[in-house]
């Protein structure tokens, strides 16, 4: 199966990418631009011998800067949809990796590995390109470099599940102050929006997934798991499982929330009447409140937490 990656947008970024027809766009950032202040960083321990770290600077120079666009793994990762989905309102576009190799050969894909201390493995080939004074040593250091600065990130930003694609000059254009990079539509093979998305998004993705011949789903948020789920065009329920999005096997009989395969319904659902009359004489709260002083006992309580009495 071919691998899947998602990009995360607000809506009005959506009507933009699909701007020309036929063609997606995504906007690119050199590593200078990012919000990580720490980005391409993480290559060797700077505390080295000033003559070692001389030896570095000189033959590494700065790290080139190349257009870099950013996915995600997934399309469920919470903080991903609070932060670049515009707090669930937003939209997630997934994108076939093996067709955009197809159109663009050229392109580099990898996923970025999350750490906080630098890599041992380009400390070695700075010593060995120090030691020998060979050009292969020097030029492999400098391939390590460029690589681990690239792919790496602290680990405080491992909820991303980040792969990225940095491009060459010719694939790229600049367009009013930004860089895109621009991909056929058929790249595109699905389109999600956020469970906050407005009834407008919902039909603009939806018309949009119908131009571009792929599914429609919409991210739910349900009350028994912590995981998010899908609603396909029909109402029918999908999870993110091993790397796709797939049919769930067994959903609530009523809200189709996700469900373990031997009940039919969630366990919300499954609250009845009896159930609701239990709980309400076994409240001690509402026989407090029916005496006529259940703000004089939370008042007396908060009073003890505070070590007053």
């Amino acid at each position: 199966m071919a691998r899947k990656l998602y990009k995360y947008m607000g809506a009005d970024i959506m009507n933009k990418a699909f701007s020309e027809p036929g063609k997606c766009s995504f906007k690119c950032s050199y590593p200078k631009d990012f919000n990580d202040p720490y980005e391409l960083f993480l290559t060797i321990d700077y505390e080295q011998d000033p003559h070692m770290l001389a030896f570095y600077h000189d033959t590494v120079g700065n790290i080139p800067q190349a257009a870099t666009t950013c996915f995600s793994k997934s399309p469920a990762v919470i903080p991903m949809w609070a932060h670049y989905g515009h707090n669930h309102h937003g939209v997630v576009l997934e994108i076939d990796e093996e067709k955009v190799l197809q159109h663009l050969p050229e392109i580099n894909f990898g996923d970025v590995d999350y750490q906080d201390e630098p890599h041992e493995q380009i400390l070695e080939h700075l010593y060995r390109a120090h030691g020998t004074k060979k050009p292969r040593h020097t030029y492999f250091l400098r391939q390590a470099v460029v690589s681990g600065a690239y792919y790496t990130k602290r680990a405080c930003w491992s909820y991303e599940q980040e792969r990225r694609l940095v491009a060459n000059s010719e694939y790229v254009n600049e367009v009013n102050g930004l860089l895109l990079l621009t991909l056929p539509d058929d790249c595109v093979t699905a389109v999600i929006t956020g469970h906050n998305a407005t009834g407008a998004t919902v039909d603009s993705a939806k018309q949009l997934s119908d131009n571009l011949g792929s599914p429609f789903y919409q991210l739910k948020i349900g009350k028994c798991r912590a995981d998010p789920f899908f609603f396909d065009k029909q109402g029918k329920t999908h999870i993110f499982h091993d790397e796709s999005i797939v049919p769930s096997r067994k959903n609530c009989e009523e809200c189709r929330e996700p469900v373990a395969k031997e009940a039919k319904r969630c366990s919300w659902c499954a609250i009845e009447d009896q159930h609701r009359k239990y709980a309400a004489e076994s409240n001690p709260f509402r026989a407090i409140d029916n005496a006529g002083f259940l703000q004089e006992y939370f008042e007396g309580m908060r009073r003890i937490d505070r070590g007053e009495q």
